[in-house]
């Protein structure tokens, strides 16, 4: 017992006993995290959907992103990004990429809702990633008011104030959310595509992400009720319209009057 004591007087003792703690609770959290988001975010997939999204990817990703997707250095490991980041990507048009370039370009869907659909179900179980959301998310009956105050703070620096799109650094950019589906616009808030950062369910709750949509199906419900959009961009271009325009009407109107004189 003495020696015991004395062991616990060591100066280390109390470190040690705090790396332990620290160890033990990290390693706990770490495996119930992973146990938890495993449950949440793999979705339900039949065995011959896999399989014929890694024939689908093997045909037309592994180029890039090498054979099983463990990546290559002209593409990300996709290992992980679940399916939502399949979807988005490929939904849209984005992937496969026609050229490189700053970010992938919108372009015609190269693959049908089955064929997006097996390669999102491959990407998927090859690790835990944002699953595809699910329909009750996407109806667009949440709150615009408040989504509105989530878009403005959360995404209007980059996507402007009427989600318009605007410019970014280094030939980048932020794409317009007019006319893009509700499952493409909660997939990319999940997934963060391209420049645009991940809005985790900790940054953003589903029912945020579910405001955030019901206030841009808003908008594009509404279009513009106060005349033409001039890119939305407020007084900047609303003020270039009156200056060129203005200008050329007295212009105009200057050449008129003279050649009425003459």
């Amino acid at each position: 017992m003495k020696a015991l004591s004395q062991k616990r007087r060591h100066p280390l003792a109390a470190i040690a006993l705090l790396l332990m703690g620290l160890l033990l609770t990290g390693g706990l959290y770490a495996v119930a995290t992973s146990v938890n988001q495993a449950k949440a975010d793999t979705p339900t997939a039949s065995a011959s959907d896999v399989e014929q999204g890694g024939k689908l990817f093997a045909a037309n990703c592994a180029t890039c992103h090498g054979m099983g997707a463990s990546g290559s250095k002209d593409g990300p490991s996709l290992v992980g990004v679940g399916a939502a980041a399949v979807d988005f990507q490929v939904g849209t048009g984005r992937m496969p990429m026609q050229m490189n370039g700053p970010q992938a370009q919108q372009k015609p869907v190269q693959f049908n809702d089955q064929q997006t659909s097996q390669l999102a179900a491959y990407v998927a179980s090859l690790g835990a990633g944002p699953a595809i959301p699910e329909a009750g998310l996407l109806d667009g009956k949440g709150d615009a008011a408040k989504g509105g105050e989530l878009f403005r703070v959360n995404c209007a620096m980059c996507h402007n104030a009427a989600a318009a799109g605007g410019a970014l650094t280094q030939g980048k950019f932020a794409p317009s959310l007019s006319d893009v589906s509700s499952q493409h616009i909660y997939e990319a808030m999940a997934t963060g595509p391209q420049n645009m950062p991940v809005f985790n369910d900790s940054n953003v709750s589903p029912e945020g992400k579910r405001d955030i949509i019901t206030f841009l199906k808003t908008i594009d419900a509404n279009g513009s009720p106060g005349g033409a959009q001039l890119g939305s961009l407020g007084p900047v271009s609303e003020g270039l319209f009156v200056w060129v325009a203005g200008l050329g009407v007295i212009i105009a109107f200057t050449i008129w009057l003279t050649s009425r004189t003459s």
